[in-house]
């Protein structure tokens, strides 16, 4: 089964790291993270990523004053067709708490799934090997599916 098959019909979240691979070109992920934005950009896999995923794409270029780097990134997350960048709100907050209280995961992983379950997703794609299904959310691992 490929990727965008593993992902169901969305919308799927996605976490830093595959915007990461994307944006930097990570020779390993390169093929199947080409293929997952060609169907978001094409409409056929809808994909949501919260407001978190802009704040850690954007340290490494700000540390290393490429500012040419933040703006793709930015770009990206901001004006991609078929991506939502989820606000983090009280809302999403609260519910990250209870994810953090009752699964005791970091707080940028709680973020990461309370946006998924905000936005009505069906799964997370990341390649963290430490995070639990959560209600309605599966984690999918980039890295047992490419």
């Amino acid at each position: 089964m490929g990727l965008i098959e593993a992902l169901g019909g969305g919308p799927v979240a996605l976490d830093t790291c595959i915007f990461i691979y994307l944006i930097e070109g990570d020779a390993r992920w390169r093929g199947p993270v080409t293929e997952l934005f060609r169907a978001v950009d094409a409409g056929r896999l809808p994909a949501v990523t919260s407001g978190l995923t802009l704040l850690e794409t954007l340290v490494v270029p700000y540390r290393a004053n490429d500012e040419a780097l933040a703006r793709r990134y930015e770009t990206l997350l901001r004006n991609s067709r078929g991506l939502t960048l989820v606000d983090i709100d009280a809302d999403l907050l609260r519910d990250a708490a209870r994810l953090r209280a009752r699964h005791r995961i970091r707080t940028p992983d709680a973020i990461q799934l309370a946006a998924a379950r905000l936005a009505g997703c069906t799964c997370l794609l990341t390649n963290d090997r430490d995070l639990p299904d959560v209600a309605g959310v599966r984690v999918l691992q980039l890295a047992a599916l490419g």
